[in-house]
């Protein structure tokens, strides 16, 4: 499916203070410390298992900016904690959120959120997109390398021209919202600090397909459609 989509035509939105600056370093504090030991990098669905990301898929302002996007009533699809330690090769390849090996999203019905719970700058990593790119539909895509896929990461685009990409630094509690088919990526952290990121992609009603017929398993969090 081609077009402009739910965010216009750059397919990307910025979304503020889905949390206090200090209550997102905070977070991210805690995170640093309970994953340092086994440099953990990526953590697959924590809002099922952890109160903390329980909350912040319900904070107020990152839900308003959902609601103007695709509809009030609003389920996770999925979520993914990205930790990048600083000096590790960590490269997340070009992609988009709303297609894969399991799900399809419809993007009249879906958005991808990246909440910032660090401050993210060219340096440590941040988020990178295309700006636009959701015009093109989804795009075929390729397994990565054997080290990706050992961190969850499955899925790359090749044939992107990075002179397109713009960069989005970003401030702890602070983020954006994404196209699902909006392509996107970001370096490895060469800085001094940890850049830890929350990915969620939100669904309305009939907005997921599971390629193999099976119930998506949302986790409702807005609205009564569910």
């Amino acid at each position: 499916m081609t077009g402009v989509g739910p965010l216009g035509p750059d397919g990307v939105r910025a979304v503020r203070g889905w949390a206090t600056s200090a209550a997102a370093t905070a977070r991210a504090a805690h995170l640093t410390a309970a994953y340092r030991a086994d440099r953990t990098e990526v953590v697959r669905n924590p809002h099922l298992t952890a109160e903390w990301a329980r909350h912040v898929v319900h904070a107020p302002a990152l839900l308003n900016a959902v609601r103007r996007a695709i509809g009030p009533d609003i389920a996770v699809e999925n979520t993914f904690l990205v930790i990048k330690w600083p000096g590790r090769p960590f490269e997340v390849p070009w992609h988009q959120d709303g297609v894969n090996d399991r799900i399809v999203l419809d993007p009249r019905r879906s958005v991808a959120a990246w909440l910032a719970l660090t401050d993210a700058d060219e340096t440590t990593g941040c988020l990178c997109v295309l700006p636009g790119s959701q015009r093109r539909g989804y795009l075929p895509y390729g397994a990565e390398p054997d080290a990706g896929a050992v961190r969850g990461r499955a899925l790359g685009i090749t044939g992107v021209d990075p002179a397109e990409a713009r960069p989005l630094p970003t401030r702890a509690g602070d983020g954006c919202l994404m196209d699902a088919r909006l392509v996107h990526g970001s370096a490895s952290n060469t800085g001094a600090g940890v850049r830890i990121g929350l990915n969620i992609r939100f669904v309305a009603p009939a907005g997921c397909t599971v390629r193999d017929g099976s119930d998506p398993s949302l986790y409702p969090v807005s609205g009564t459609g569910w």
